[in-house]
Parts: structure tokens; C-alpha cells; sequence
């Protein structure tokens, strides 16, 4: 049996992520798996019913599960708290719970949205890369860091980087680089940072055992530059913690929208959390009108990468896709197009699963 734990989170979180699990539902109901899908609460929705972001009991489900779909969490209602008791620290304490490092998130820009991308057509068609992550070390979760307000006001936080963190995101590059095109850019700042150096030094190292892997360092700034100018020339970008979470949000305007772009956060053994990359977007929710696109796709890197079921994981991403010739949420409209909301895009997702699109139902001329 599959144990998948959903945490709906907060805004729209719970509202893509009821789409997405109708989605699961139906594809592990065709390859006829057995499955257990449980609930439970984390971020704002825990703070407000057990006054912690992270419930122990939420931890210890996560930690049984098979794999953790997650919607998002957070919200304008809780920044007035401190900051170890907001939100966000319950989604920082699940990664470190279930010790996912890698984080992996796709960038691809689908044939209907091509004129979606924020960049013209020719430097959007055929985008199809992973951004691989470091999602523990870096400034976000290094010591020292602090504020002071006495004798002067200050604050200062710590990039730092032990050579086994980086071996093991870098181990995780390289072997999805030899899955896909074999090419692998490593994003640095190895001019200005001592860490970045360190960096530089262990994916060459790693280079050596994987030669059929072409490996090139960027700096970060230029890596930038280069998703905006030419984003066709990447496959798998690795990177640090902070530059991959800049980095991957440049991405959004890439293929068109946050909302369309997955993750996937995973540990040693394979099991991870999987959420879209958008945030709780609190003016949207409770109005069906969300994009539900990311979290759909974040179910199709379940099946792959957490369930081990790389058909299944294709069979949702192709209907994804067909589906967006016929209607699409309102972020996305285009001319002839109908405009749905996000339970009917779910519907018109399940048809397309289902071979059922009605046959009057036109493709629109935004495809």
C-alpha cells in the first residue's frame, strides 16, 4: 500500500491541492494501486488550531508516508509574529524533519502557453530544464545569525558550506544530467565567495566519476542573464540554496507563471515533499479562480520520483498540457479561450484523463 500524507496549508493551498488529489486519485485508480491518503495541518492552519506551524503529529505522519503533497503555506495574518512561530518556519522544519536536501524544480515551457512566457517566442520554445537545489546549508539556515539593536543597529546572517553538503546536491545533479542531455551548469559566485570556490573545487572533483556529464560554472548574476537571453542552452542547473530559490522564481516568468511551475524536495532514501512553487496568494482564496497547474504537476513528480511510477507521472503531464488547448484559470487567458475556474480545470483535466473531452468543446486559438 501507498501512504501519501496531504497538507492543504493556507489560501489557495487547500483549494489547488483538492484539484491535484482528484488527480492522484484517478491515476493510481487506473494502474490500480492500493493507496492510504491522510490529512493533516501545518503552517497558519496549524498555528490557528494547535498554535505551532509544525504539529509533532503532523511530523511523525510525514515521516510514515510514502511521500507529502503539500499546497502552501503562510499569509499577510501571521507576519506579526515572531519569527520562529510563523508559518513558513513549520515548511522549514518539515524539509529538516524528512532531511530533504535536493530540491529539484523543472522549468518547461508547455506548447500552448508559449505566448504566456514573459521572454518572445523563439527564446521561450523549448525550455525544458531542472534547477537542482542545495535546500539545507547556505545563508538561510547557517550559524551565526542574528540582529542587534545595541550599540548600533545591525544584522548578519552565514553562507557556509561543508564539502560533504555540497558532494551530495552536486551527486544528485550529475545523475539527473546523465538521465537527461548529459550537459550540467553549476552556478557559483566563485570571484567574490570563499564558499563558492569550495564549491567550484568539489563539482570538478565529482566531474571526474561522471564523464559523460559536460560540466560549465556560471556565476550567478550571468546565470540570470542567461535564463532571460537564452534559456534553451540549460538542462540541469545546480545550485546553492539562495541562488536556486532567485534563480527558479526567474524561471516563473519564463514559461509564463508561478503557478505553473512543481517541485520536489527530496532526502537520502527518495522520499520527499512536493508542492507547486507559488505562494498562498491570500486575495484569491475562497474564490475559485486559483491556478491549480503546479500542484497537478507536482503530483506528476509524486508519481515519478516518490511512487516510482514514470508513466503515470507522463500520463498527467500530457493531459495537463491538452487540457490547456481547451480552457484555462483567468492568469492565463488568451483569445477564444475559455476561462475556468479551478475546479473546472480539474473537471477538464479528468476528462483528458479520461479520453472524454466533449467533442464540441473547441481548442481555443490561444493553443
Amino acid at each position: 500500500m501507498k501512504h501519501i500524507l496531504i497538507l492543504p496549508g493556507d489560501g489557495i493551498g487547500p483549494e489547488v491541492t483538492s484539484q491535484a488529489v482528484r488527480i492522484l486519485q484517478t491515476v493510481l485508480s487506473h494502474h490500480q494501486v492500493i493507496y492510504q491518503l491522510d490529512e493533516a495541518l501545518i503552517g497558519g492552519a496549524a498555528l490557528d488550531a494547535c498554535g505551532e506551524p509544525l504539529p509533532q503529529d503532523t511530523l511523525h505522519r510525514a515521516q510514515q508516508a510514502d511521500a507529502v503533497l503539500l499546497g502552501a503555506v503562510g499569509g499577510p495574518r501571521w507576519d506579526q509574529l515572531p519569527a520562529g512561530q510563523r508559518p513558513e518556519r513549520g515548511l522549514l522544519a518539515l524539509r529538516a524533519g524528512l532531511c530533504c536536501f535536493a530540491n529539484l524544480r523543472p522549468i518547461k515551457v508547455m506548447a500552448p502557453l508559449l505566448s504566456q512566457s514573459a521572454l518572445k517566442n523563439q527564446r521561450a520554445l523549448g525550455v525544458d530544464l531542472v534547477v537542482v537545489r542545495e535546500l539545507t546549508g547556505g545563508l538561510y539556515f547557517s550559524e551565526p545569525r542574528g540582529m542587534q539593536r545595541e550599540p548600533t543597529v545591525a544584522a548578519w546572517n552565514t553562507m557556509r558550506y561543508e564539502a560533504a553538503e555540497i558532494d551530495r546536491i552536486a551527486q544528485v545533479a550529475f545523475q539527473l544530467a546523465e538521465r537527461r542531455s548529459g550537459k550540467l551548469v553549476s552556478v557559483d559566485k566563485a570571484n567574490v565567495l570563499e564558499v563558492s570556490r569550495l564549491w567550484r573545487e568539489r563539482v570538478d572533483r565529482l566531474a571526474h566519476d561522471h564523464p559523460g556529464v559536460a560540466v560549465q560554472h556560471q556565476y550567478v548574476d550571468n546565470a540570470a542573464m542567461q535564463l532571460v537571453l537564452a534559456p534553451q542552452q540549460f538542462d540541469v542547473l545546480l545550485t546553492e540554496n539562495m541562488f536556486g530559490d532567485i534563480l527558479s522564481d526567474v524561471g516563473g516568468a519564463v514559461v509564463g507563471s508561478l503557478g505553473l511551475l512543481p517541485s520536489a524536495s527530496l532526502n537520502a532514501q527518495g522520499k520527499g515533499i512536493y508542492e507547486p512553487l507559488h505562494g498562498t496568494a491570500p486575495d484569491l482564496a475562497g474564490r475559485d479562480v486559483a491556478n491549480p497547474i503546479g500542484a497537478m504537476l507536482s503530483v506528476a513528480m509524486l508519481l515519478d520520483h516518490g511512487l516510482g511510477m514514470p508513466a503515470a507521472a507522463q500520463a498527467v503531464r500530457t493531459a495537463v498540457e491538452q487540457a490547456l488547448r481547451y480552457g484555462r484559470t483567468a492568469d492565463l487567458a488568451a483569445e477564444g479561450m475559455p476561462v475556468l475556474g479551478t475546479m473546472a480545470f480539474g473537471d477538464l483535466v479528468l476528462q483528458v484523463l479520461h479520453d472524454e473531452v466533449p467533442k464540441d468543446r473547441k481548442e481555443g486559438q490561444g493553443a
